[in-house]
């Protein structure tokens, strides 16, 4: 059963939304006159403070998974996700090195220009398409997480919710461009540490025992365990433990550098702040930094998940079915005015981020301005950016009611990326890493064929037919994407000569 609801928001608490919705809407507003063309638009001539970009970059790394399921599955779990972070901050230090570089040496818009320089404009409208088709399913499943939230929150239906937000998303980006995006990701960011921060200390208070209790209950709980170190080597059941279970600490980091690498590299969402930046230099300060951000909402978030389970211990009579309606619940039955404005100002904040700009960007850069409609104004190409985040708003709104119908959000997101990832991957390290001129077509044919392998496996192994974990599907992917180009490329030139 869900727990009873809790007190009606007061008006303190819409005070603090409607204020934190008008500084949205006045940042978007402010930055609409200076959109001219799509350099505008879409890099914002590269003028954005790298301070910016980094705090921007968090936002959208972060967003509403993090602030429902991030305790969510510290509530449930533990804290082992926190061994995905430590991989994950070595794959933002391998971009810098790498990805960033080539990025700005070839003057791109998006990053799957990079790949049309290298091998060819297939493989960039591939993976363009992979793009589309990755983000709007993961955002989908972000923006459906903070709606959730919202509507428990709120007292509202969730279909409304969704169609409120998106509504909200497409207005501020069509207007005012990556500028608008870039800056309204600064108050975001700082939203969402501030009332993570303020939540905290307030659950800690509310705690009979404070932090003792919760080291202590949690702890005792096995809520607090970070490192999963699976089995032995010489344990009969290794193997298929290493394969199956996507929390050991090796698997965990492995998966957190090749997955994150892919989506911090390969994922132009989150590429697109870093290229707002004026030089290279400043890019690959603003990414290298940014593991500190990500650490310190990733211990403010963890710690929430298991002072809930404390609190929660300690009040069974508030227990609620789901775990990701834990936090929302909470906000509204145990917060006081005002702060329970701020919280939930920073769901609802985070749930209006989107990656409409990125998804347009891709759309005119790499599909309509190359393959569609050539040599038009800038004024037309302008127009047509704005149109398409109305209707990739549109499409992540449909999306997002259709994960309503899901559970484990966290991993869900993950796991649709894993079937996509590999592929984008492995293409761009061939470009990166090796001097071989491989067939277009190759790649074409290797990264269709390893997003359906990672896709099939996906499959079987959610109806519990193979045992094999979603964590190595990005690896699988990377891997078989490199080997088959190269096989298709020099099977093509075996046969012309």
């Amino acid at each position: 059963m869900l727990a009873a609801p809790g007190p009606a928001l007061t008006w303190p608490d819409y005070a603090v939304l409607a204020a934190s919705l008008l500084v949205l809407v006045a940042i978007g507003v402010a930055f609409t006159r200076q959109q001219h063309d799509t350099v505008d638009f879409f890099l914002a001539r590269r003028r954005v403070p790298w301070w910016a970009a980094a705090l921007s970059f968090l936002a959208t790394e972060i967003s509403a998974v993090t602030i429902i399921s991030v305790p969510a599955t510290a509530y449930s779990e533990n804290w082992e996700y926190f061994q995905f972070f430590v991989g994950s901050s070595l794959a933002k230090w391998a971009v810098a090195l790498l990805f960033i570089p080539a990025f700005y040496r070839h003057d791109v818009t998006t990053i799957y220009e990079f790949l049309a320089l290298r091998f060819g404009r297939a493989s960039q409208v591939t993976a363009s398409i992979f793009f589309f088709v990755t983000r709007l399913l993961g955002s989908g499943v972000r923006l459906m997480a903070a709606a959730l939230a919202v509507s428990i929150l709120l007292g509202w239906p969730l279909v409304p919710t969704i169609a409120v937000f998106t509504a909200v998303s497409v207005l501020y980006i069509a207007a005012g461009g990556v500028k608008a995006i870039v800056w309204t990701n600064v108050f975001q960011a700082l939203m969402f540490l501030a009332a993570g921060a303020a939540t905290l200390a307030f659950l800690v208070s509310r705690i009979d025992g404070g932090v003792g209790a919760i080291l202590a209950t949690a702890g005792e709980a096995g809520r607090l365990r970070v490192i999963n170190w699976g089995p032995s080597p010489d344990d009969p059941d290794f193997w298929r433990r290493l394969l199956t279970d996507p929390n050991i600490v090796w698997v965990a980091v492995l998966n957190g550098l090749v997955g994150s690498m892919a989506a911090f590299g390969t994922d132009h969402d989150l590429m697109q702040r870093l290229l707002t930046v004026e030089t290279r230099r400043a890019s690959q300060r603003t990414l290298s930094l940014t593991p500190l951000g990500t650490l310190v909402t990733l211990v403010i978030y963890l710690g929430l998940g298991a002072a809930l389970f404390t609190f929660y211990a300690q009040h069974r009579e508030l227990a609620v079915s789901r775990p990701d309606e834990i936090l929302p619940h909470f906000v509204r039955q145990a917060m006081p005015d005002v702060l329970r404005g701020l919280m939930l100002s920073a769901i609802v904040l985070a749930s209006i981020d989107s990656p409409l700009g990125s998804l347009a960007a891709s759309f005119v850069t790499d599909v309509y301005r190359p393959l569609l409609v050539r040599g038009r104004s800038e004024r037309h190409y302008l127009r047509v950016s704005r149109v398409s985040v109305l209707v990739f708003g549109v499409v992540l709104g449909v999306l997002a009611w259709a994960f309503s119908f899901f559970d484990k959000i966290l991993w869900l997101a993950f796991k649709i990326a894993g079937v996509t990832f590999g592929s984008l991957l492995g293409v761009f390290l061939l470009g990166l890493l090796t001097r071989r001129q491989v067939a277009d077509r190759a790649n074409v044919v290797a990264m269709i064929a390893m997003a359906l392998v990672n896709f099939v496996l996906l499959v079987l192994s959610e109806r519990q037919v193979l045992p094999f974990a979603w964590s190595w599907l990005v690896i699988l992917g990377t891997a078989g994407t490199i080997a088959l180009a190269l096989l298709l490329s020099r099977v093509t030139r075996s046969v012309r000569s």
